[in-house]
């Protein structure tokens, strides 16, 4: 066994421990939670989106581009990021299992595909929403995803009104009831799992600055620039970190 591979056995056998002996785990995870389910995270690719579109999905994204440009707004949120067959990993198994448990109290998450739902975690506070939810501007009545993926161009309302994602665009706050409870999970919690994010989006990525416990740890495959405020970083696939901890 090599040297790299050894340091991750360890590190890994320090995480269990510290599932084992916990009973108030917060996890606060990113895109990366859902690569492993075939859900790209945009930020990865490599001009796969500009061969298609005319602008970074960033700008399609954002809330200026949606109110000067629905339909195209429509077309990539369609064919992007509405990914109706993706399934829970093993990262999104092991943590509904830790609620189930009793040890895990929450999962704070930054995607909005719903697999964490899915998966059958409970508390779950999303804090960029859900591609599973969609509401009328005008009347505010409630939809779900047929309501745009069953139709052509910008979708309606009975009322007229335009039916938006419940999804939080470049440009757009964040829910602030969400984002306190969150603060308070996270401040309250004994061992903080953050996994699958870069934390470079914020306010999200800030959350981590409430965690007043010793047993902070990064799961990402790449570095972060908070690696070094980590009591424990593991640099392998969340998916399978998760599925050799046998929880």
């Amino acid at each position: 066994m090599s040297m790299w591979k050894e340091a991750a056995v360890t590190e890994q056998k320090v995480l269990k421990r510290w599932i084992e002996e916990s009973g108030n785990i917060v996890f606060f995870g990113g895109a990366g939670v859902s690569t492993e389910s075939g859900i790209p995270d945009f930020r990865s690719q490599d001009g796969l989106y500009h061969q298609e579109y005319q602008y970074p999905p960033e700008t399609i994204i954002s809330h200026s581009f949606y109110r000067r440009n629905p339909e195209e707004f429509f077309r990539f949120y369609r064919n992007k990021m509405m990914i109706s067959d993706a399934k829970p990993n093993g990262a999104h198994l092991a943590l509904a299992r830790l609620e189930q448990t009793g040890k895990l109290k929450a999962v704070i998450t930054q995607n909005i595909d719903g697999l964490h739902q899915m998966a059958g975690s409970r508390e779950v506070l999303e804090l960029h929403g859900s591609i599973h939810r969609n509401y009328c501007e005008r009347c505010k009545t409630f939809y779900g995803p047929e309501a745009v993926t069953q139709v052509q161009g910008v979708p309606k309302c009975g009322c007229g009104g335009t039916i938006k994602p419940d999804v939080v665009l470049y440009e757009e706050g964040l829910d602030q009831k969400t984002l306190r409870k969150a603060v308070e999970y996270i401040r309250q919690a004994d061992v903080l799992i953050v996994g699958g994010t870069s934390l470079v989006v914020y306010p999200a990525a800030g959350l981590i600055d409430y965690y007043e416990g010793s047993k902070l740890v990064l799961i990402n495959k790449s570095e972060t620039g908070r690696d070094s405020q980590a009591d424990l970083v593991i640099r392998e696939p969340i998916g399978q970190v998760f599925e050799s901890l046998g929880i």
